[in-house]
């Protein structure tokens, strides 16, 4: 792997700044679940919700007519949940080094602002949670008042009582402007692409890498190959895990003591990191208990008495 990565080396040597596309597969490693893909074994639970399809929780149109069950979900995915991983904080140590261009991510983890990443540094495709606001009045809310909204009920807007939701990009709904604008002033000067843990599926993020002049250095990142990467004479393919290329990258550039003073530090702050089968685990067990207080919460509402649901019964008849 040495050997493969030694462009890669060489031109962190030379002051060529990297721009990264990162996917779910960088933050797995702090046990977040790919939630969107029915291998995690998520979906399958997010039927308890009673939602007339997994997707519909991220689904614009029917969080308007009941936003609980994403809410629900959202709880147990929530940033402060999750350390950052050592690839988040390969990401600051480039940015330190004046070697960052950008990070397109696709993620709504927000782990590489925990990480320490400035936030002009990063483009978040698909939103994330970073930012809150009602979706009618759109009024901003901050992430500290969201997440105690959420304790308590169903987060409404004080203003107009509109519901509030993160800034994350749902089924219905544009990318942010942000991602457009940015990556038309950055796709000439990419020098060095990296793209790390993602399958290249969804558009039209999945097109970035392919947009980036000939000359550029490519570096997937990723379990499987993905996209058209590899069939550029320059590109590098590394099938191995997002936080294994970082330790190898940082050996090899003499960043290792950095990288793990700084992850070290991040498993402190956040804790340490679980398993994915772990918190797959515990977000299944809190689905289910959400699910089972909503289902008895329902069947402890009684007809105030027979005349009344004979009178709805009527109503009811066609």
């Amino acid at each position: 792997m040495d050997a493969t990565l030694a462009p890669l080396v060489e031109a962190l040597k030379t002051k060529k700044k990297v721009c990264l596309f990162t996917g779910a597969g960088v933050s797995t490693a702090a046990g977040i679940p790919d939630f969107r893909s029915p291998d995690t074994g998520l979906y399958s639970n997010l039927a308890k919700l009673n939602l007339p399809y997994a997707e519909a929780v991220f689904d614009i149109d029917f969080f308007k007519e009941d936003p609980q069950p994403f809410y629900t979900l959202a709880e147990e995915l929530f940033p402060g949940k999750f350390a950052p991983t050592k690839f988040h904080y390969l990401v600051r140590i480039l940015q330190e080094k004046n070697l960052l261009q950008r990070v397109y991510t696709q993620n709504i983890d927000v782990l590489d602002r925990l990480a320490g990443v400035e936030d002009d540094f990063i483009v978040e495709a698909h939103g994330s949670f970073a930012t809150s606001r009602c979706i009618d009045c759109k009024k901003e809310v901050s992430i500290e008042k969201l997440k105690q909204m959420m304790k308590e009920k169903t987060p409404t807007c004080a203003n107009c009582d509109g519901f509030i939701k993160p800034d994350i990009t749902f089924y219905g709904e544009g990318l942010p402007s942000k991602f457009f604008e940015t990556w038309e002033e950055d796709v000439d000067d990419v020098e060095v692409a990296v793209i790390a843990g993602t399958s290249l599926t969804v558009h039209p993020f999945a097109s970035l890498p392919s947009s980036v002049d000939k000359s550029s250095l490519r570096v997937l990142v990723n379990r499987e190959k993905v996209g058209d990467l590899g069939r550029r004479k320059k590109d590098i393919v590394a099938l191995l895990d997002c936080d294994e290329f970082a330790e190898t990258l940082a050996t090899l550039l003499g960043w290792k003591k950095e990288l793990d003073k700084y992850y070290e530090e991040g498993q402190k702050k956040y804790g340490k990191s679980e398993s994915i089968e772990d918190e797959l685990e515990k977000i299944d067990e809190s689905l289910e208990k959400k699910a089972n207080i909503k289902k008895k919460e329902k069947a402890e509402i009684p007809p105030e008495d027979d005349e009344e649901l004979e009178e709805l019964i009527n109503k009811l008849k066609i």
